[in-house]
Parts: structure tokens; sequence; C-alpha cells
């Protein structure tokens, strides 16, 4: 088997989102305007006929993904290698903050897929644990499979599909809350077909 479609969703707004603090691994929770961001997305989401829908098990990404299935009637499945990067020591903290503590540090990470924060995992290592959950519904299924996950893990996933040199994957721009990405198979390689598609609620 070998999947058409593939979508990248990420989760709604946290109250983490909302007060600027990274999240990483931390287990934030949607804000009301979250669930009404994943709500607003629900029909078009469901557009694509998802066969499956595999979230993190972050809960910003498990009700983010809930509130789809369960309006459209789709099996849930929960996924930790879907997790967005871990961040180690900044979580929990802003960008000023660690700025202020890692001085320069977050240009860095910002543009080099590679760079590590301190005690926690780069991009290019996010990356590779979640083409893993690709690469499985990829042999599963047939049609379309929708992830929901996190900015930073899809901006990352991305780049790993088109096969981006890794210096190139900071070219390609965040990914707002409750926006979709979709990638669409032709001669058995990956197109990018939308980046950061969302309603305009």
């Amino acid at each position: 088997m070998a999947l058409s479609r593939l979508v990248l969703w990420r989760h709604g707004e946290t109250d983490y989102n909302a007060t600027g603090r990274l999240q990483g691994h931390l287990d934030s929770a949607l804000t009301e305007t979250g669930l009404n961001q994943a709500r607003f997305a629900v029909p078009v989401l469901a557009g694509f006929e998802p066969e499956v829908v595999v979230a993190s098990d972050l809960q910003r990404a498990r009700n983010t993904a809930g509130v789809f299935t369960s309006s459209a009637d789709v099996p849930l499945r929960i996924d930790e290698r879907l997790r967005e990067t871990h961040l180690g020591k900044w979580q929990g903290l802003t960008i000023a903050e660690v700025e202020q503590e890692w001085p320069g540090a977050v240009a860095v990470w910002r543009t080099d897929p590679t760079y590590t924060p301190p005690d926690g995992e780069s991009r290019v290592d996010v990356a590779e644990r979640a083409i893993q959950v690709v690469r499985e519904v990829d042999a599963e299924f047939s049609e379309t499979v929708l992830l929901c996950a996190h900015g930073g893990l899809i901006s990352a996933l991305t780049g790993r599909l088109l096969d981006l040199p890794v210096e190139n994957w900071s070219q390609l721009g965040g990914i707002s809350n409750c926006h979709w990405t979709v990638f669409t198979r032709r001669n058995d390689r990956w197109r990018l077909s939308s980046y950061n598609a969302g309603t305009t609620r």
C-alpha cells in the first residue's frame, strides 16, 4: 500500500501560546480559542476524507484531534513520536528569557536544524522520529492520513519529506495554530500541495 495524500495539522492555541512561552514536551492545555479553531477547521479537513488520524500524545494535539474525530467519526491513534521538539532547559521560558540566559542561541536555533537546545533535541532528530510514523501509515493505508502534531515537528518533517538540504529547512515558515500542510504523491515522491493553510476565522 502507499498513501496518496498526507495532511499535517497543528494543534489549536494553548495557554502557553497565548502567553508567549516555549512548550516543547510540556503538556500545555488548549484555550477556548484553540478549541474553537479546531471546530472551525473540521469541515475543511473532513473534505480530505482521512482514513485515520494519528496524534501526538501531548494533550494539546490529542484534544485538537479529538474534536475532529468525534465530529467526523474517524478512528484516532496516539503516537508519542509526533511530540514537539524537546526544548530541554528552554521549556516554559519566553524567548526573551532564553536570550538572557543563552545570548545568541535563539538565532542559531532558528536557522540551524542541527542545533540542540541544552538537554533538548534538534529538529533533525524530530524529523527522524516523525518520519517513522509516516512510513508506518504509508505501508498500512492507501488514501489519506491526517497527523495532528506541532509546529516545529511539521516544519521539520516537511523538510525531510521533500528531501531538502538540512541547511535550507529554516527557509520554511512557521505553522500557525490549527493550520495544516498537505502533501500529495506523484511518481512515488511527495509533493507539497499547500503549506500553513487554514480557515479565515
